[in-house]
């Protein structure tokens, strides 16, 4: 077996090396292995590798999903007539006539005298959640809820950081079979409320403010602004995150009192609505996509323990908000037995290796860093495995953006020679990953291990036609049980179908750039559409315009966000200014405050730059992926017909601007 890359300079490694390994011993543990066994005594079939056994997840699903069922003991209330109605996209139906609840899953896994959950923040070290209190604080909640009229359908929502609060009242919420969703407090009310207030709440909770980079953020006039945006709200619940005065029920008094011996979990259909994610598009609210009881509960399972060989006991930590679909993998680790290790502060502060000195202390077994994190890394000189005892860590989850091959070089240059590198890469759409790690096959340099099971994931190109070895549309050509069960407001589901089955009917384009190599492995190339991605968040174009052309020196604006080779990223923005206007340094901090107080700070550009005009289509539309394909270095005559321009020349600005970089950086 080849040894660890240990070069000092890991950008000297090339796409496709061979980085680890496996050993034998930890290949016949996994727990992959033993469903894989388990799959063979149930079908008389023979699974001898990965690919084999991902293959009869993907054309044999009902067999596939119903061995999952089994393989974890998923207890229903009710029986399932069938395992899939029929393989039809958008609209498939599982496991109908099954009831259950993800909640109750969920805390039978409590253990009296462990942990169910860890946390930190800037202000105190690393505590621990029992799991006699964190079940108790469920249950009172959720009968909290119920005693307030709150139930089936009914809609709670946060505005919340990454607190053991925010996971328990999601709980509470899916218990009493109520919709959960949440965005963090470094949204402004405007951000917050084109997401939330697309749902009609009964509930609400809210942080006072957050703290970030050692400074605290009050967040009281932004929380009075949401509540005034929400008429339909019967209660806010305030949860005291800096004690800060503010309206509300104090959360200590939600959760006083003594357990509810006789509680009861609301049983809902299999794809009854369990929360809302919201993802960006290109035009109009942020898509706010419903996803299910059932459907999470089988893929999060499968995620946890068959791509991550999650444990009971074991820890597991991602840097995530409330706002990112991180969190939600997160929280549903209890499900495995797994114990989720929660963080709200800023990922380098008082120190750039905060988040590796939280996974020494947690001894976490698994821990999540993006590509962004690791050029930090790498800027700062840190280097973990010199710093920090890291002898639990044996599963590093990179993932956010595309995962370079001297990113993955890196990991094991500067933290660990044993480590299994499941980059990942998937989508708030499904909540899960479609490519990622696989505990049995080896580490190549850049490459994603393999296609998730049960995810028919392909590259197709133009003519829809299957392709391996060159870059393709990322398709999934057939249903999974976490797909959106529709996008909440979309009653006729015109706008569900646009975002996925438009291209190619009745398969779902995912809209990044995918290849498949022969042996299987993976590439992400970045995205094919125009949502911007962000360390991992998607971010609508439209939100963005909306709040700079709002403002009286900006006629009009065009962004796009640049997936570098290096595995960075680079944002500009381009403004056509009003007459008599100059971008100067007031305007652009006023743009960038601006967009960091009614939004988030990751929909601050990088650069913004002064132009005479932005090239739109005859109908009006900007022409974000082309001018995103010229930045990259595409030919001008390849990526844009004058003919379908209102304005020929409306490339002109951007193509100057593009010839005067070498390279994009700050």
């Amino acid at each position: 077996m080849p040894g660890p890359v240990t070069d000092a300079a890991p950008t000297a490694v090339a796409e496709g090396d061979l980085l680890w390994t496996p050993p034998a011993d930890r290949v016949a543990d996994a727990q992959l292995v033993e469903f894989t066994r388990f799959a063979e005594a149930r079908t008389g079939r023979r699974f001898p590798d990965y690919a084999q056994l991902w293959a009869w997840s993907t054309d044999e699903l009902e067999e596939f999903w119903q061995a999952v069922w089994d393989f974890f003991d998923v207890v229903s209330s009710a029986p399932h007539a069938t395992v899939l109605e029929e393989r039809v996209m958008p609209g498939a139906r599982w496991f109908p006539g099954a009831r259950l609840n993800l909640a109750e899953h969920l805390l039978r896994q409590e253990r009296p005298g462990e942990p169910a959950l860890l946390f930190a923040d800037e202000r105190e070290p690393l505590r621990e959640l029992p799991w006699e209190e964190f079940a108790r604080q469920v249950r009172v909640l959720a009968t909290y809820l119920r005693d307030r009229g709150v139930g089936h359908g009914d809609r709670v929502v946060a505005y919340l950081p990454n607190v053991p609060q925010a996971m328990v009242a999601m709980l509470a919420t899916a218990s009493v079979g109520a919709v959960w969703a949440s965005v963090s407090p470094d949204f402004g009310s405007r951000g917050a409320l084109d997401r939330l207030g697309q749902l009609d709440p009964a509930v609400l909770f809210v942080a006072d403010g957050y703290r970030y980079g050692g400074r605290d953020f009050d967040r009281r006039d932004e929380v009075a602004a949401v509540v005034a945006g929400l008429p339909g709200l019967r209660e806010v619940v305030r949860v005291p995150v800096l004690g800060l005065d503010q309206p509300g029920t104090p959360w200590d008094d939600v959760v006083a009192g003594p357990d509810v011996a006789d509680f009861s979990f609301e049983q809902v259909p299999f794809d009854h609505p369990l929360w809302v994610l919201f993802s960006s598009g290109t035009t109009g609210l942020p898509k706010a996509l419903v996803h299910g009881h059932g459907g999470i509960l089988l893929e999060h399972l499968k995620l946890h323990v068959l791509h991550h060989d999650l444990r009971p006991g074991d820890r597991a930590f991602f840097f995530t908000t409330t706002g990112w679909m991180m969190w939600n993998f997160l929280l549903t680790m209890p499900l495995v037995g797994a114990v989720p290790v929660l963080y709200d502060g800023n990922p380098s502060h008082p120190d750039v290796d905060v988040l590796w000195r939280i996974a020494q202390d947690a001894r976490a077994r698994l821990f999540g860093a993006s590509p962004t994190f690791v050029e930090l890394m790498q800027k700062a000189g840190v280097v973990p495995r010199e710093r920090f005892d890291l002898s639990a860590l044996d599963v590093v989850m990179p993932a956010g953006s595309p995962v370079g091959p001297a990113v993955s070089a890196w990991f094991y240059a500067n933290v660990k020679d044993e480590l299994s590198l499941a980059t990942g890469s998937g989508g708030t759409d499904c909540c899960t990953g479609f490519v990622g790690g696989v505990p049995t096959l080896p580490v190549h340099a850049g490459e994603i291990q393999a296609r998730s099971l049960g995810v028919a994931a392909e590259a197709w190109d133009e003519s829809g036609a299957s392709v391996v070895g060159r870059v393709g549309e990322l398709v999934i050509t057939a249903p999974m049980p976490s797909m959106p069960l529709f996008f909440w407001g979309d009653d006729d589901g015109a706008r569900y179908r646009a975002s996925y089955f438009e291209t190619f009917p009745g398969v779902w384009r995912h809209g990044d750039f995918f290849e498949i190599n022969e042996r299987g492995g993976c590439f992400v190339r970045g995205r094919s559409d125009a949502v911007l991605n962000r360390q991992g968040v998607r971010i609508g174009t439209a939100e963005i315009y909306r709040v700079v052309e709002d403002d009286p020196a900006v006629l009009t604006s065009l962004v796009v966000n640049l997936d570098l080779p290096d595995g960075g990223f680079f944002m500009p923005l381009f403004v056509v200014l009003t007459p008599g206007q100059d971008l100067d340094d007031d305007l652009v901090a006023r743009l960038r405050a601006r967009l960091r107080a009614d939004c988030t700070p990751r929909h601050v550009p990088d650069r913004l730059v002064a132009v005479d005009a932005i090239p739109v289509t005859r109908s009006g539309k900007k022409m974000e992926i082309p001018v995103r394909r010229l930045l990259l270095g595409a030919d001008l005559s390849a990526i844009a017909d004058p003919d379908a321009m209102a304005d020929p020349q409306g490339f002109a600005g951007i193509a100057a601007y593009a010839r005067t970089q070498s390279d994009y950086s700050l």
